[in-house]
């Protein structure tokens, strides 16, 4: 009998669903009959369930315009971070977006100008503030700097005066070492106070000539100095605007992870230097012949792809072994 409630029929009209209710025999075996009726019932169940069709067809429409537009979003979120990789300072893809200009005697090619973090941009300033400094002898903190570079230099000897001939031991060219500075700045005697005091063995093998067989007419250390710095402000392109030299781009990779780049790049190529000037066996004559060997080379390390900071460079190792 409790079966006999699983099934129940509606006559017509019975909108309530209790009036006319009652109970058939076939009431189990007319399985077979549609759920929804027939004739017009069907018809009208078939409008209904087109209509939930469309309307589900609306909605996944719908959905699909989202995921389109989301998608689309996300690409172009994806290619401006792409753009910033590619177009970014020491990528590859940077280095060989070449401009069609050259300069020199055309073999020099120039690059697109790399996008700068803020914290690049604030270095490359820094830096570009530091080098329009020029010497000033008659400056006060231009004369400690001197004094500052004899001490690291000469530690157990007395300090001379501003204008005399002891001055050149160090490897000046006359008593003054103000008249030797020209085009090198302030920055050159920075960095020969940096490079006294970060690597002081070095510093000294080179100062005093203590490596290698020597030539009878040798380069005048501080001169030499000098001349390094203002070879690497050439080579890097960063003296004004933006760099677009292949090394100039690739220095700026360099100076978004250590401030001091510069200053640890020139310790790098005054030792190569010295190191082309052993191996040339060359003698004070020769000295333009080796700065532009070491530039070259510089250059050349300076395009390597797994190199990302100074300690990178091949040549630094030189500086370690005399340190």
């Amino acid at each position: 009998m409790a079966s006999r409630t699983l099934r129940r029929r509606l006559h017509h009209g019975d909108v309530g669903g209790k009036k006319h209710e009652h109970l058939t025999g076939a009431d189990f075996d007319d399985l077979n009959e549609p759920l929804l009726g027939n004739n017009d019932d069907n018809k009208t169940n078939r409008l209904e369930v087109q209509n939930l069709e469309n309307i589900l067809y609306d909605e996944k429409r719908k959905e699909n315009l989202h995921w389109g537009f989301l998608f689309s979003h996300i690409i172009s979120e994806w290619a401006q971070w792409l753009a910033r990789v590619l177009l970014g300072s020491g990528s590859f893809i940077a280095r060989i977006l070449t401009l069609p200009s050259t300069t020199g005697n055309g073999s020099t090619k120039k690059f697109l100008p790399p996008l700068l973090s803020p914290l690049q941009e604030s270095r490359l300033r820094s830096l570009q503030k530091r080098l329009e400094v020029p010497f000033d002898g008659s400056c006060l903190e231009h004369q400690d700097a001197l004094r500052q570079l004899w001490r690291s230099a000469y530690p157990n000897r007395e300090l001379p005066g501003l204008k005399s001939e002891v001055w050149k031991e160090m490897g000046w060219q006359g008593s003054d070492p103000s008249t030797d500075f020209r085009g090198g700045g302030f920055i050159s005697l920075e960095n020969l106070i940096f490079f006294a005091k970060r690597y002081p063995e070095a510093f000294q093998n080179l100062l005093n000539k203590n490596e290698g067989n020597r030539a009878q007419w040798e380069y005048p250390f501080a001169v030499a100095g000098i001349n390094i710095s203002f070879m690497l402000v050439q080579m890097l392109d960063i003296q004004s605007g933006m760099p677009t030299s292949m090394s100039g781009v690739r220095f700026l990779e360099f100076l978004s992870n250590d401030e001091l780049a510069f200053d640890e790049l020139y310790c790098v190529a005054f030792k190569l230097m010295d190191a082309h000037w052993l191996a040339k066996r060359a003698s004070y004559m020769e000295f333009n012949e080796v700065m532009k060997s070491t530039r070259i080379q510089l250059e050349r390390e300076l395009s390597l792809e797994d190199v990302t900071c100074i300690k990178d460079l091949p040549a630094y190792n030189l500086l370690r072994q005399g340190n």
